[in-house]
């Protein structure tokens, strides 16, 4: 059966497994002889190895893909003319001798920072004479070089090798529709071997990061693949001396000292519940608070929220920083804003390890609940690599699935199959804290037809004027939201009926508000582009928390530190969110990173004041948010904009400084 396969086939796939073995030879050296193993588990290690297998192949095959297509495009031919012989001699020995300088100093780089080879590496290139000497000084650089050019001479020779026996083997005649099946079959086995998945997402850097031991998930990288994925942010470092001149700044809100860089605060209760209360955190995708019925939208979408509402302790000035789910998974979770230029910070890999606060919980099971796939935006690198023994469901976790889109299971399904999980635990009096990250009310918005009582609307019965008034851009969108808000009733429904509600501390919040058109109430903050940024919170936990409204500015950061105050449950706040029920902070402030006239700008939020200030050119603005019209009044204010120009000042480079400097 082989002998059939066209030689110029088994040639390219000989290529691809005799280099996936090379660099698997350097991933066996890296577990030898580099990596120190000691604390981590033979289960994480195991792990670790098949994804950084997964990892080797990709490169593998996206190394030899260039060769691959002229191959397939030329088939027979390539072994009848010399010019190929020739190119691939050359091609050959430049991917080998480059993959082995990579990898070398890869493990150079990681015997020095602990840390695999990633694009910040470039900085020591700004001193080239100084680091060149440092290497030779270091490392047998001489002996490598010699080592390299017998490594030429061996590919040169056992490559000659190779396409000598290629060209002596039977040809035997092939048609064009053959030749042209072998052509895409081949092309779409290498296509999935770079994909690296059997499941609807591709095989990601944020898979390598699935324990809380971080020489394990250095260990599951590539070092190339690391270099490349990293190099979108090479240059997002953090500015130390800045963040020290306005630390003062941030120090004098957080209520901690002044005289060290440590945003550390240890938080502990004089008494704790007899029995831990359960945490739902539920994320309300693209629910913003111009939607809410409970604020005066007349399409009365939100009916069964607006009375949890009523039954909550509502922040009625509640700002995410960033527009974007994954901006506010990671901000929720890590108590940092997502600041990132280009992308989300979820997909930085040098920002991903954190202490957080979601992980500080002991004692309680912890969870985290999606319909699709974790990989999606890296968030899984997010959770996993931050929070022991978390436990996450996603879209093959469940029971009874029934993908409703791109998203995966719809909200009435998530909910459910989460409802499951959380009764067995109350079952076993085990307290929990769980995530849940719904989905169903983003596009295309796959609502059913019919789901117990819930009917979406038609276009008899809702009036144009109506549907214009409220801001929903189509009918579609407005059935989205009414049909997550069903889900959120039928969820606490369930909650009561599996006996773990009583117990359990329920917070929803918006990830950002969806895409709406401009309305009376909300129209300043149409005008000022931060109608995105506000959406609810509220805490609906009537045995721990009385129903309240609060008018106090707070931010995406606060979540988890207000929480955990809630709970009762001792802990070390790392980084920027505070409890946003202290009431007596009046200085409490939303922090926004947003785009200002097609800028990378910075938004901050206190009290009655909107301060604005652009990252490149420094151009700043001042609003009463209680005024009727747009209208700069820096001039008006002059002290409150120097105020309020050093506090986001500080926040900005304090995020950065904590992204790079948090590490467990």
């Amino acid at each position: 059966m082989i002998k059939k396969i066209p030689n110029y086939i088994r040639y390219i796939l000989l290529n691809v497994g005799f280099l996936f073995t090379y660099l698997f030879i350097f991933r066996l050296v890296f577990y030898f002889y580099v990596a120190n193993f000691d604390a981590a588990s033979q289960k994480d290690v195991m792990i670790a190895f098949s994804y950084g297998l997964r990892f080797d192949l990709k490169l593998a095959i996206l190394s030899y893909f260039p060769l691959s297509v002229i191959i397939l495009s030329a088939n027979y031919l390539f072994f009848k003319k010399t010019v190929f012989r020739i190119v691939a001699t050359i091609y050959h020995i430049i991917i080998y001798v480059s993959l082995t300088i990579f990898y070398l100093t890869d493990i150079g780089y990681y015997s020095y920072l602990f840390t695999r080879l990633d694009a910040t590496s470039l900085r020591f290139l700004s001193n080239l004479k100084i680091s060149t000497q440092l290497l030779i000084e270091t490392y047998p650089v001489y002996k490598g070089i010699i080592g390299l050019f017998i490594l030429v001479l061996l590919i040169r020779f056992l490559g000659r090798k190779l396409f000598d026996k290629m060209v002596t083997k039977e040809m035997p005649y092939l048609s064009k529709k053959i030749k042209a099946v072998y052509f895409i079959s081949t092309f779409l086995l290498l296509s999935f071997g770079v994909y690296g998945s059997i499941t609807h997402y591709p095989l990601r850097w944020s898979e390598a990061f699935f324990s809380k031991n971080n020489t394990v998930n250095q260990f599951a990288l590539n070092p190339v693949l690391n270099f490349f994925d990293s190099f979108a942010f090479r240059n997002d470092g953090a500015d130390e001396e800045l963040t020290k001149a306005y630390f003062p700044v941030i120090a004098s809100y957080l209520n901690i000292p002044k005289d060290s860089l440590s945003f550390e605060r240890k938080i502990t209760f004089d008494s704790t519940y007899t029995k831990k209360p359960n945490l739902v955190i539920v994320m309300l995708e693209s629910v913003g608070v111009v939607g809410l019925g409970s604020e005066g939208n007349v399409a009365k979408a939100t009916s069964n929220i607006d009375q949890i509402i009523n039954e909550s302790a509502y922040f009625e000035n509640f700002y995410v920083h960033k527009p974007g789910t994954a901006a506010s998974v990671f901000s929720s979770i890590t108590g940092l804003a997502d600041i990132d230029n280009q992308k989300t910070a979820s997909r930085n890999l040098r920002a991903i390890d954190q202490r957080i606060i979601f992980d500080q919980f002991d004692g309680y099971k912890k969870l985290y609940f999606l319909g699709g796939s974790a990989n999606w935006a890296n968030i899984r690198g997010v959770f996993q690599s931050n929070i022991n023994d978390l436990k996450i469901y996603e879209e093959g976790s469940y029971v009874s699935e029934d993908r409703a889109d791109v998203w995966g299971i719809d909200d009435y399904d998530l909910f459910k199959e989460s409802n499951k999980v959380l009764r067995d635990l109350h079952a076993t009096n085990e307290p929990f804290v769980a995530y849940i990250q719904t989905a169903t009310n983003h596009r295309p918005f796959s609502v059913p037809e019919k789901k117990e009582t819930y009917r979406p609307l038609t276009k008899e019965d809702i009036d144009e004027t109506t549907l214009k008034e409220s801001g929903f851009i189509s009918l579609a969108q407005l059935n989205a939201l009414r049909y997550l808000d069903f889900n959120v009733h039928v969820f606490l429904r369930r909650a009561k009926e599996s006996g773990y509600y009583e117990n359990t501390v329920f917070a929803f919040f918006g990830d950002h508000n969806t895409s709406m058109n401009q309305t009376k109430a909300f129209k300043k903050e149409f005008d000022l582009g931060i109608q995105v940024h506000h959406v609810p919170l509220f805490i609906h936990a009537p045995k721990f928390l009385k129903p309240q409204k609060i008018s106090n500015t707070a931010k995406l950061a606060d979540l988890f530190p207000t929480l955990a105050t809630i709970a009762r449950s001792d802990h070390t706040n790392y980084t920027l969110g505070s409890n946003a029920l202290d009431t007596l902070n009046t200085n409490s402030f939303g922090f926004l990173y947003l785009k200002i006239n097609g800028e990378p700008g910075l938004g901050l939020i206190q009290n009655d004041f909107y301060y604005t200030k652009t990252n490149y050119n420094n151009s700043t603005s001042l609003y009463k948010l209680s005024d009727v019209e747009k209208t700069d009044v820096s001039n008006t204010y002059p002290l409150m904009v120097s105020k309020m120009d050093s506090l986001i000042t500080s926040y900005y480079h304090s995020t950065k400084y904590l992204y790079y400097n948090n590490k467990k």
